[in-house]
């Protein structure tokens, strides 16, 4: 029987194995932490529960799949609710704009904006459907291994105008600064800056819009369970607390791995859901091949981190809706700060995350579960001791929450902690403390990612944030579809 390792148990790692297992290989994935989930990781304190994140889940149909492929349905394991309004987004002024698939409520939310950008977003969203049919159904599971399938690929990019950003391609179609930057701030959510991300992620709109926005009851982490679910009902294994130390080769193969623990495992092929430079840099340090792509993933950029404040509150709050854009003052100049010059700014926009809101259950009766995340440069352009500012920033955090939503927050505060850049680089060996692994510029997309498989070992492969098609749990989700498809194929 054919077998293989999967280094790494987050959404990446997971879809992948339950694909390889499901179509008959023997699957081992291994996971250095205590709990899979890899950013999908929780914690429970104090009766409350804390997703690390990701917490947007859209196009449920992608992970439907992996349920499907066995005959079986994910209503099995998790219930996934509907979330409206997708977001509420709201300006300093106090305006506030919810983002919904209902065309009424949405047509007037635009005209409360700008009465003329109703007839501009309707021509965003042909361009929307337009670069998600190019860009998603038709490339977003495809593996890109040579210059030649790029090639193909280039003129209907070319026809979308990829070489643009997201904010200026919805800067043609809208004059309302706002909506401007409600139409452009999800690239956001995948580490990318609408000003400089290709104009093909527009096609988060048409996903959003035709699947919905869902929130998995319990939390994200209910998600990573089911996973886990149907891949050990299907004979996979996880190993779990036990970092891998190194990828084994012997000329141009993949051995198998070995373990901190001194556990180690052969297998005909090898794939890592870890953070692309570990993998390369630390568990690939024996082979000369590897250490020729480190230089040059070195000299690549890399998104940025996010500093992350949980805490759980007394009351409830009806009025907050589950996901919360809180823009500040700067759009443009905060994102240069965070991108360009590596400053951490006096101002930040945040988002809120609020599930309490549609699953009570994640706080004790009568209190409330949130997170509010702020974008910050990553490590390598923000060099500080994220043990001395992090306390500062998480006090600023949440005085701007209760300035703006809940007066007397710090008086409800009944447990609260951060997640800084360093504990990135720490519980997940993310390179600089990233937390989406490369930038997804142009140039660093499809074939100018890392690739599916390794260009000199044939039998290595990889998955997640840092492949094709990148950050995301439809991106990561996707890249295990095109990564099981080559390793299936052989």
């Amino acid at each position: 029987m054919t077998t293989a390792v999967v280094i790494g148990a987050g959404f990446g790692g997971l879809a992948l194995g339950i694909r390889l297992q499901s179509a008959g290989v023997q699957t081992t994935i291994v996971e250095a932490r205590d709990k899979p989930g890899g950013r999908a990781y929780y914690w429970e304190r104090d009766g409350f529960t804390f997703d690390a994140g990701p917490t947007v889940i859209t196009d449920p149909a992608c992970l439907e799949e992996l349920w499907q492929l066995t005959g079986r349905a994910m209503a099995d394991d998790v219930t996934l609710e509907p979330v409206s309004p997708f977001y509420r987004l709201n300006w300093p002024d106090g305006t506030n704009f919810d983002y919904t698939n209902d065309d009424t409520v949405l047509r007037a939310e635009i005209e409360k904006l700008h009465p003329g950008d109703w007839e501009g977003y309707q021509k965003f969203l042909k361009y929307s459907a337009g670069v998600f049919h190019e860009g998603y159904e038709k490339l977003g599971h495809v593996a890109f291994l040579d210059f030649a399938s790029m090639i193909k690929a280039a003129p209907a990019l070319a026809k979308y105008q990829a070489w643009r950003s997201v904010y200026s391609v919805v800067s043609g179609f809208v004059k309302s600064e706002k909506l401007r930057e409600a139409l452009s701030f999800h690239t956001l959510l995948v580490g990318g800056n609408p000003m400089t991300t290709s104009a093909i992620y527009a096609l988060i709109h048409k996903l959003e819009r035709d699947g919905g926005v869902w929130f998995a009851k319990g939390g994200t982490n209910r998600l990573i369970a089911g996973m886990v679910a149907q891949f050990e009902r299907i004979g996979g294994t996880l190993r779990l607390g036990d970092p891998v130390a190194k990828i084994e080769t012997l000329g141009d193969r993949a051995t198998g791995v070995a373990c901190e623990s001194g556990w180690r495992a052969d297998a005909d092929m090898v794939a890592a859901n870890a953070d692309i430079m570990h993998a390369y840099r630390d568990l690939l340090s024996d082979s000369r091949s590897s250490q020729r792509t480190k230089a040059k993933l070195e000299r690549k950029s890399y998104s940025p981190s996010l500093f992350v404040v949980h805490f759980g509150i007394k009351g409830t709050w009806p009025g907050v809706p589950h996901h919360m854009i809180l823009f500040g003052p700067r759009y443009k100049g905060l994102l240069e700060d965070i991108y360009d010059h590596g400053v951490l700014s006096e101002d930040f926009s945040l988002y809120l995350h609020h599930p309490t809101v549609t699953d009570p259950s994640l706080a004790p009766e009568g209190m409330s579960t949130f997170y509010a995340l702020a974008p910050v440069p990553h490590m390598g352009k923000f060099p500080v001791d994220w043990a001395e500012i992090g306390p500062i920033l998480e006090k600023r955090i949440i005085d701007e929450v209760g300035r703006r939503l809940i007066p007397d927050i710090h008086e409800r505060i009944v447990t609260k902690f951060h997640y800084a850049p360093s504990d990135f680089a720490q519980d997940l060996n993310a390179h600089l403390g990233s937390a989406f692994s490369l930038e997804p510029v142009l140039t660093q997309s499809a074939y100018f990612r890392v690739h599916n498989r390794d260009d000199a070992i044939p039998n290595l492969y990889f998955v997640g944030a840092g492949t094709h098609p990148g950050a995301g749990i439809p991106g990561v989700v996707g890249s295990a579809k095109a990564t099981a498809r080559l390793m299936l194929e052989g």
